[in-house]
């Protein structure tokens, strides 16, 4: 009997993931190999949803957003005999492999299955947020920087014909990755992120110290993660709903662009506009280099499996994508470094 790999794709969706998909089951298709793939992320595990992936399913994947598998925030170990399940339905399936596909909290799950449960699993990086360790770049997060680029030089020319200061809010729950990218790119005036709080009072300055120079609009650029953060060393999350999380303890963040506009416009007297990208930057086709990214890291897991180097995940070293333990790819979260801030520094005001 042909051996079985099953592949899923946890967490928040972005674009790329069904190029990992085509890419899986492409490599172990050829090799041999049935693939399945696991609806849902971990709860189809706990749940036992498989369906199959052939030549058919996998057609067309490249170049489309989302996920063809679907995709949830399901952590097992925080329902009753949820770890259990998973390890029963994958038996019961008859399963040999797992492709994890995923960022801190579904790749979280599976190195601690691989450590306590010795669960045979390879994992894939994925999130928009570039914060896995390990790795230089994981695949969504060029998307997104494209998508939060393009808005912010559209944003340019309404606020310099209306003499605005617009805020542009960007996804980053703890790190600042995609504002500083983008924010760079884009050109932005003032770049507010969860790693170097800059207070607002500083902030208004900097708008202030432009406006001074003759530059009547300016483009403030602040991740969803920030904490509004005061000179008196007040600091303030902005969450939708700050009493529900997620099973991975999360809460939904989401408003600090509109707190902080009005803080600007209450301080400086100028007219400030608020726009929050939101969930545009994981929508649609995902750019050449996470097509291209994506394929690799596809091809490297199934290679992981079919080495048998379980416990494993497809990491981008330089121009390398080579084979790292999951466990330090979740170890800490990837941070902006200062001096990468400093390069954003380098243009505001």
């Amino acid at each position: 009997m042909a051996k079985q790999i099953a592949i899923l794709t946890g967490g928040g969706d972005c674009p790329g993931l069904n190029a990992v998909i085509r890419a899986v089951a492409r490599r172990s298709l050829d090799r041999g190999y049935k693939v399945v793939g696991v609806r849902e992320g971990w709860r189809g595990l706990v749940d036992g949803r498989f369906e199959e992936l052939g030549p058919r399913e996998i057609s067309g994947l490249l170049p489309r957003g989302g996920t063809i598998l679907g995709t949830s925030r399901t952590n097992p170990y925080k329902s009753e005999g949820g770890v259990e399940r998973v390890l029963e339905n994958f038996a019961r399936q008859g399963l040999d492999a797992l492709v994890a596909v995923g960022g801190e909290d579904t790749l979280g799950v599976a190195a601690r299955l691989f450590d306590e449960e010795g669960f045979r699993v390879v994992g894939v990086p994925k999130t928009i947020d570039n914060d896995l360790s390990a790795t230089d770049y994981t695949f969504g997060f060029d998307t997104a920087v494209w998508t939060a680029t393009e808005a912010i030089d559209r944003l340019h020319t309404t606020a310099e014909s209306h003499n605005r200061v617009m805020v542009v809010e960007v996804m980053g729950r703890h790190t600042g990755w995609i504002a500083v990218m983008s924010g760079i790119a884009g050109g932005a005036d003032v770049i507010l992120i969860p790693e170097q709080p800059m207070t607002v009072e500083d902030c208004c300055e900097e708008i202030r110290r432009r406006h001074s120079r003759g530059k009547d609009f300016s483009i403030v650029v602040v991740s969803e993660g920030y904490e509004l953060t005061y000179a008196s060393g007040e600091r303030r999350t902005v969450a939708q709903d700050p009493s529900v999380g997620d099973e991975f303890g999360h809460v939904r963040l989401g408003g600090v662009g509109d707190a902080l506009a009005r803080e600007i416009e209450a301080r400086t007297g100028y007219e400030t506009r608020v726009t929050v990208l939101g969930h545009v930057q994981r929508g649609g086709s995902p750019t050449p280099r996470d097509r291209v990214l994506a394929t690799r890291y596809g091809l490297k897991a199934a290679d992981l499996v079919h080495e048998r180097q379980f416990g494993m995940m497809a990491a981008l070293r330089g121009d390398d994508v080579i084979g790292v333990p999951l466990r330090d790819a979740v170890a800490e979260l990837k941070t902006v470094p200062p001096h990468w801030y400093e390069v954003a520094r380098a243009f505001f005001g």
